[in-house]
């Protein structure tokens, strides 16, 4: 978790006395009740649910010890507690005692050092405030008692008076467990806001206190280990003393053990001296004396396995230490706590801790805070420092210690020193800063440290299983385990992290090394790699060379730039130009990266006997190196658009190659033969060789899993046979001039992706291609010759083999015959596993009522066809998610859809005319409507839009509440609205739509819109900005985005005569790029009228974005303000952009929707059609009922376009 402060906020161990400053509380809450009446009852349930929450609770028959003096003891047990209970009971007056105990708790009340919370146990307080019934009884009886002392009870009365007249809870109408939980939660919440023992000067620290004391579980009766782990500086040893001086009176001893590691350090005297530490804290200054450590051990054991103790050992860096002091958990009394602060995780763990918890980071607001304390005194910046002041927040990143440092040296400085040191402690961190995190490093192994250096040098945010890292560390595993243990790196989504500082300190340590950078083991600034390769200045202490940003300009290296670096490992390079080639490169050289190498090979010398990975994309190189090279280490090879490249090298000498990519060497016409007999070789990229004419006859690559061969255009002889490729999955053929299916596939028996798009000469596939029984994706998209499909494909025999999932036919024209069409489908039926189906642009005037066979058809594309319906039997397929009409000209009507369809896309189709939605349909989050002018001509489809927006904004938000796992879909729809917005009194047709999405109150800034205007080429651009109070991000819980657009019709179409350009959006939060939306638009081309415009929607929910909304928004300013910036831009002139605006949806306005639903659904919208004779009419109008099994049921979408 986060952290609230340094390690060293207090530098001793406090007392059990004095560990609490300014106060001398021994308990959380004193207990006055009447024992006949209520001890076995409420009184008893209420004690134990106080202890359970770690409430320290005084109650007089279990504190009181025998044969002491019980008012005195009662009077001492008020005064050292925070609240008193009162149980007001009906015979509670009878008793003087209690009357006593009272009045004294009233005493200590007026004097503010105790807070009273009466509880009326089943009686009336008016009563009680009175002194009515039982309650005068009882003071008329204590006032003929005690006539002698009258003044007491006088006393008496009037703290009786006072107590009842304090607001409390009343049994008589309540649960018991209900009042009990309010009273522990008001306990709770007062120890948390007022309890003094948290200095003030601590940020963020209530919330880390919540999480640890949860960790805690004081109502536990066993002992328990609990681990504090983070990196040095995050707050450890503070979050730790607070803990203790918060529970320390929760024990019978404690004992802080500050800086364990230094105070053990050299010998074993500096454990025993711990060790007698704290036994003596524990026993109260009782002095033990022992001369070793494993006495000690057995001491600290045989004397306090049967108390109760809190025990806090502060920075532990040993196994040893732990065995010392807290060796197991049998040495300590039932409901122990042992806390121990590490930088090492792997400690916690030997140890066995019951459970860890890890600090992070503050966040943008505590950080801002505890920063401003430092350089103002304050809690914010002045004016005129509130960018600097963000500028120091950024570097710190939310690391306690720098924020403190920084802040402190900055006190009373002008902003002219504020930049100064901003500058410099770019170059060089503050040194007191990286000692600290230095600390970590020392205690580091000799390969630790060369791993850490070299991530935080070279590999911060790379993915670290890698060739190349196996290949530097021997130990790359155990190594990385100990960096991560040590709160040194991170690894997120497989990539290393580590944090901005410990970068620093990495870097700063080798730049200690030496002045020089010729001189240091590595070198990562472009300034210094310049220096060295142009000065010649490199020695044999340079391992690493990495430049992860080229430079701006190209820059010119001689021949013997790297001539004195014997022993560099790693070389990462781009954009240098070697007029006069390269005459050397070490041969110990582990990775190559070199963008655009601009020699024609390797240096002749060059030996890359160690090389592990030859990363070389559009070099010049004609040839990688001449003759053959022996690298048993070798594992990747990729020279990519390498323009230039003719020959491969002889392959014999790298026999362990694994990857070899050679994608768009256009050039490359020849293949060295030793390649076909690699047998470790896993894949293997020839895509857009397009000299390529030629496969040898025969491969025996037995480890081949991909094999890429698509765009190469001349290649047309293929292996005839293939020995040993029993394991490749995937082979590209895309784009090749083959007209039948090459003879060795039928051999591949274990290929899963076959792609053989746009082989425009295939016309068929032959029954061989059956036998590939786990092929789960077959792309024939825009194979215009393909016109049948093996028949036995799917039969009986083969569905029980075959697990054929995506089978794409996008642009066969060949099928548009249905005869054709039919005779696939009828083949296709019996793939039961087939997820995917692609039928674009295949000029189908029909689909076969056989498509609702494929039962586990999850994607049907059906667009750009000329049919003018499609069957009923598609509500067969239950499990379609997907289904796209796109671009349908002739289509008129849409029969009964299924229930879980998400995205239907009907763009472009122009003579649709209706859109039949059920009653019991969820929620569309896609809907796309672009020119479809007969449906917003012909039909009021508002309700069914509302309906879809609505239900999916309520769906979200349920997921939400309930923290479910749901796919957060983006909704976007997208229709014709036909006027221009702009035009006064127009209006969408949505009307039922939430007035704060579609209408926009001029006195209201709910929904600003953004100012559009043309950039350079004509495209039109613009921006808005949001501001919000950072208390109110956790409320927000998405964006809605609104566009109203048409089409320029003067804009060409491409070459599928499709004009299309697009509407992208981009969106910065707090001047950081957050994420983007595209609206994506087209028209085809020989529809030729002027187009109207469009309303596009989208909201996006919270979840949705790759980062996390509401925490970037929590990063205000010093005003506690959050900014959130729309920019947008067009594509092409084509698109004319009437209005484009943003909103923030809240809470409240999801509740405002879930409240419309509720009554739009009880208006019943849902109009019955009912056919009496059992037939009726689909929603084509066309058909019988008896056709389909469907439910009649389905709203209205009968009305005017209102505009």
């Amino acid at each position: 978790m986060a952290l609230m402060g340094t390690e060293s906020a207090f530098s001793s161990s406090p007392s059990p006395s004095s560990s609490t400053p300014g106060c001398n509380y021994e308990y959380d809450a004193f207990l006055s009740f009447r024992g006949a009446e209520t001890r076995k009852t409420f009184t008893d349930h209420l004690y134990t649910a106080l202890n359970k929450k770690s409430i320290y609770t005084f109650r007089d028959d279990e504190q009181l010890e025998r044969g002491t003096f019980i008012n005195e003891e009662l009077s001492k047990a008020i005064k050292k507690s925070r609240f008193a209970i009162v149980v007001l009971s009906n015979d509670y007056a009878s008793s003087s005692w209690c009357l006593t105990e009272l009045a004294e708790i009233v005493e200590c009340m007026e004097m503010k050092k105790l807070t009273v919370l009466p509880v009326f146990h089943y009686v009336d307080p008016s009563d009680v405030r009175s002194q009515r019934g039982t309650f005068a009884e009882a003071f008329a009886k204590h006032e003929e008692r005690f006539k002698e002392t009258i003044a007491d009870v006088e006393k008496w009365r009037v703290a009786f008076t006072k107590v009842a007249n304090i607001a409390g809870w009343d049994l008589r109408d309540q649960y018991q467990s209900k009042v009990i939980e309010e009273i522990v939660r008001e306990i709770i919440g007062k120890l948390n806001s007022t309890s003094s023992i948290v200095p003030n000067d601590l940020v963020g620290i209530n919330s880390r206190m919540e999480d640890l004391v949860n960790l805690l579980d004081m109502g536990l009766n066993d002992s328990q280990f609990i681990g504090i782990w983070g990196m040095g500086g995050m707050g450890k040893t503070t979050l730790a003393e607070v803990v203790h001086g918060r529970f320390l009176n929760h024990f019978e001893g404690n004992s802080f053990l500050a800086n364990v590691k230094e105070q053990s350090r050299g010998c074993d005297l500096g454990l025993v001296s711990l060790q007698k530490k704290l036994l003596s804290d524990i026993l109260i200054g009782r002095s033990i004396d022992f001369s070793n450590v494993r006495w000690g051990s057995e001491e600290i054991r045989k004397r306090l396995s049967h108390k109760k103790v809190l025990i806090i050992l502060d920075d532990v860096d040993h196994p040893k230490q732990l065995e010392a002091l807290v060796g197991d958990k049998n040495w300590f009394g039932p409901g122990s706590r042992i806390i121990i602060t590490t930088r090492n995780q792997q400690l916690l763990i030997n140890l066995g801790v019951d459970k860890i918890y890890q600090t992070e980071e503050l966040n943008n607001n505590e950080a801002l805070k505890l920063f401003s304390r430092k350089a103002f005194k304050n809690d914010s910046p002045l004016e005129g420092y509130e960018e600097l002041s963000q500028e120091f927040i950024y570097y710190a990143k939310g690391f306690p210690l720098a924020l403190e440092v920084l802040g402190s040296s900055l006190l009373h400085g002008n902003v002219d020193l504020w930049k100064s040191t901003l500058a410099r402690i770019e170059r060089n961190p503050p040194r007191d800063i990286l000692e600290v995190l230095k600390i970590s490093f020392d205690g580091l192994e000799e390969s630790e440290k060369n791993l850490f250096l070299d991530i935080a040098c070279f590999f911060s945010r790379e993915y670290y299983i890698t060739n190349i890292l196996q290949a530097l560390h021997d130990q790359l595993n155990r190594d990385i385990d100990i960096l991560l243990k040590k709160s040194l790196i991170t690894i997120s989504w497989g990539y290393l992290q580590i944090h901005d500082l410990l970068q620093k300190l990495g870097r700063e340590i080798v730049c200690r090394e030496s002045i020089e950078a010729g001189r240091r083991s590595r070198v990562w600034c472009i300034k210094d790699v310049f220096h060295v390769l142009k000065e010649n200045t490199g020695t044999d202490l340079v391992t690493g060379i990495f430049l992860n940003a080229p430079p701006k300009n190209k820059e010119h290296l001689n021949a013997k730039a790297f001539s004195n670096m014997k022993n560099l490992r790693l070389l990462k390079i781009s954009n240098v130009h070697l007029p006069q080639g390269l005459n050397y490169l070490s041969s110990k050289l582990r990775y190559i990266h070199w963008d655009g190498y601009t020699s024609e090979s390797l240096p002749t010398i060059f030996e890359p006997k160690e090389l592990v990975e030859l990363i070389m994309p559009c070099s010049l190189m004609k040839r990688l190196w001449k003759g053959i090279k022996s690298s048993d280490e070798l594992k990747l090879i990729d020279l990519s658009d390498s323009k230039n490249l003719i020959e491969t090298p002889d392959f014999s000498g790298v026999p362990n190659l694994e990857q070899l990519i050679l994608q768009r060497c256009t050039t490359l016409s020849r293949i060295h033969k030793s390649l076909w007999n690699l047998k470790r070789l896993i894949r293997l990229d020839l895509n857009g060789c397009k000299w390529l004419e030629s496969l040898p006859d025969q491969i025996n690559m037995e480890s081949l899993e991909v094999f890429i061969l698509s765009g190469c255009s001349r290649l047309k002889n293929f292996p005839k046979s293939v020995e040993n490729m029993s394991r490749l999955s995937k082979l590209d053929l895309s784009e090749t001039p083959i007209k039948h299916l090459p003879a060795f596939v039928k051999h591949l028996t274990v290929l899963i992706d076959l792609n053989l798009r746009k082989c425009r000469n295939l016309s068929s596939l032959p029954d061989a291609s059956c036998h590939l029984t786990y092929l789960k994706s077959l792309n024939l998209s825009f194979c215009s010759k393909l016109d049948k499909l093996p028949e036995s494909l799917g039969t009986i025999k083969v569905m029980e083999e075959l697990n054929l999932k995506v089978l794409d036919f996008s642009g066969c024209v060949g099928l548009s015959y249905s005869d054709s069409l039919n005779k696939l489908l009828h083949t296709l039926s019996g793939l039961c596993s087939l997820t995917e189906l692609r039928l674009d642009d295949c000029n189908l005037s029909a689909i076969p009522d056989v498509v609702g066979c494929l039962s586990s058809l999850k994607v049907l594309a059906l667009g750009g066809n000329n049919f003018v319906c499609i069957p009923e039997s598609i509500i067969q397929l239950t499990n379609l998610d997907s289904l796209g009409l796109d671009n349908c000209l002739n289509l008129q009507s849409l029969p009964w859809l299924p229930l879980n369809i998400r995205n239907i896309v009907l763009e472009g189709c122009m003579s649709l005319e209706t859109i039949p939605i059920r009653p019991e349909f969820h929620f569309q989050p896609r809907l796309c409507l672009i020119n479809c002018f007969k449906i917003t001509e012909d039909q009021g489809y508002n309700d069914m839009i509302s309906m879809m927006q609505r239900r999916y904004l309520i769906a979200v938000s349920l997921s939400l509440s309930l923290s479910l796992s749901l796919s957060y879909e983006v909704l976007s729809i997208v229709i014709c609205i036909f006027q221009d917005p702009r035009i006064p009194g127009s209006r969408s047709i949505m009307v039922d739509i939430p007035e704060w999405v579609i209408e926009q109150n001029e006195e209201a800034s709910e929904f600003t819109p953004l100012h559009v205007k043309l950039d350079d080429n004509w495209n039109q651009v613009g921006s808005l900005s949001l501001t919000m109070y950072s208390d109110e991000c956790n409320k927000v819980t998405g964006i809605f985005l609104r566009a109203s657009y048409r089409f320029n019709q003067n804009h060409p179409p491409d070459k599928f005569g499709i004009k299309r350009c697009f509407l992208r959006w981009v969106i910065q939060v707090n001047k950081e790029y957050f994420g983007e939306s595209t609206v994506p638009h087209c028209l085809v081309g020989k529809y030729d009228v002027p187009e109207p415009y469009h309303l596009w929607l989208e909201y996006v929910p919270c979840p949705h974005f790759p980062g996390d909304l509401k925490k970037a928004l929590s990063k205000s300013d010093a005003n506690g303000i959050s900014e959130i910036e729309f920019f947008f831009d067009t594509t092409s002139p084509g698109l004319e952009v009437a209005e484009c605006t943003a909103r923030l949806v809240y809470e409240h306005d999801i509740e405002r929707e879930k409240q419309i639903q509720a009554e739009f659904e009880s208006r019943q919208f849902i109009t019955r059609y009912r056919n009496y004779d059992g037939e009726g009419a689909g929603p084509s109008r066309e058909g019988t009922s008896n056709d389909v099994d469907v439910p009649l049921d389905h709203f209205s979408l009968e009305g005017t376009l209102n505009g």
